[in-house]
């Protein structure tokens, strides 16, 4: 089989590759693109360790194509600070101690940022339903629900 060429966008740069028709989008960002900050969990889009933005929709990249990022705009955990700076998502995950192993907290952060573009001011129980396609065996759940409403609270200019 013959290698496709994909024009994208990834973390706000432009970016070209080759990859397989099977190849997976997390296959395309861990191994061609060294981005390895995207872990692969499950393989079969249950744990969300994987997930990425595609054109602002959160998806798990284990279950995505690398061909069908074709002229698309990918976000990865790698994009979400700026600079040299945490973004506040990635210092209240520090802060509540809301990561332990580290496998799921990409996919976490990223499943973060997405909910509160899309809803600056979710209830508990709207960030609990929001994130429950993230599976993390450490930490209990609860230090990451509190980092997150904390982030939302902070975003919004309340701390």
């Amino acid at each position: 089989m013959s290698k496709v060429h994909v024009t994208t966008t990834v973390n706000g740069d432009a970016v070209e590759f080759l990859c397989e028709p099977q190849d997976t989008l997390l296959d395309v960002l861990r191994n061609d693109l060294n981005l390895t900050g995207t872990k692969e969990g499950c393989g079969s889009g249950d744990c969300g360790a994987c997930s990425v933005t595609v054109d602002g929709r959160l998806v798990c990249s284990c279950l995505v194509l690398g061909v069908e990022a074709e002229g698309k705009a990918i976000g990865t955990i790698e994009g979400v600070s700026v600079k040299d700076h945490l973004h506040v998502i990635q210092e209240k995950f520090l802060e509540h101690a809301a990561l332990q192993c580290g496998v799921c907290t990409p996919g976490l952060i990223v499943s973060t940022k997405a909910l509160l573009e899309e809803n600056p001011s979710p209830t508990e129980e709207e960030a609990r339903l929001y994130l429950a396609g993230n599976l993390c065996r450490c930490t209990g759940y609860d230090k990451i629900i509190r980092a997150v409403m904390d982030a939302a609270e902070t975003m919004r200019g309340g701390a």
